[in-house]
Order: C-alpha cells, then structure tokens, then sequence
C-alpha cells in the first residue's frame, strides 16, 4: 500500500500543521521543562537517555544502547565515558561474554536515576494532561511508527542508530 500523501503538494506549507515541526516543538518543550532537573543533578539530556535505559535494563552492551537511546556509538561511547568518569557508570566484561563490555548503573548511577525519574513521569503526565489512557497509547504507537518509517529511509552521516 502507498504511503499516503499530503492534500496539495501545491498548497504552501503552514508550519503550524506540518508535522516534523510539531514533533520537534513539543520534544524542545519537555526537554527544556526538564532541564532544570537535569541542572540540579549535574547531567544532560543525553546523559539520562543512557541512565535510564540502564535503569530499565543494566547491563547493556555500547550497540546496545545505542539502539535503545538512538545515540549513534562514537558519540555515546564519549557519554559513557563521561559517566564512567563521573561515577555513574561502570563497564565490566559481559558474564555471559568474556570478550564482550556491559555497562552498568553505579549505585551513584541509580541514585540519581531515581531521584530524576518522578520528575520525568510528573512531565510526561503533565505533557498528556486531557488525553485519554487510549489516545496516549496510540500517540505513543504512532511515534514508534513514525520513527520506524524513518528509520527504513536511506542513512544519511547524522542518521541516529536505529
């Protein structure tokens, strides 16, 4: 099945309906209503993808979360250096693969997690205030969509892991 496709590729573009510039207007929104925790805490945005993907499942391998946190590797190898340096993070050889490096929530990692995470559920319930438990699930679904339609798209060099 095609793809479907705006009305009138003739009509000029109304950037209050164009859609890559509503996705990108609510994510600078979270994102800057979070920041003063992130502040506080002495991280950045980045940062807490990593921690809490970790969080979620510790003991990732870098490939790993690169997918999980759509950070590409080189750069996410810098970040987990970062934590690492800071004590957030710790990288030891995969039990179940000796050649292979997980990487681990510190209990300063954790500690810090926790402490970010009500902050993060407050702005997420603040950001679907009105919206019903469905249309919140199918919000969420149509972005996991979107992102996937993305990510069948030819890679380009600033393309994000997948």
């Amino acid at each position: 099945m095609a793809a479907p496709q705006p009305d009138d590729l003739s009509a000029p573009l109304r950037l209050d309906r164009y859609l890559p510039y509503l996705i990108n207007r609510a994510g600078v929104s979270l994102a800057t209503r979070f920041s003063a925790a992130l502040r506080a805490a002495g991280i950045a945005l980045q940062d807490w993808r990593v921690l809490a993907a970790l969080r979620e499942r510790d003991g990732q391998r870098l490939t790993e979360l690169a997918q999980r946190t759509s950070i590409e590797v080189s750069t996410l190898s810098r970040l987990v250096g970062g934590l690492e340096a800071n004590g957030l993070v710790s990288r030891n050889r995969d039990s179940d693969d000796a050649r292979a490096i997980a990487i681990r929530l510190t209990a300063a990692g954790e500690r810090v997690t926790a402490t970010l995470t009500p902050a993060a559920q407050q702005l997420e319930a603040a950001a679907v205030a009105g919206l019903t438990q469905d249309e919140i699930a199918q919000l969420k679904s149509l972005l996991d969509r979107i992102y996937g339609n993305l990510a069948e798209l030819p890679a380009t060099d600033d393309t994000p892991a997948k």
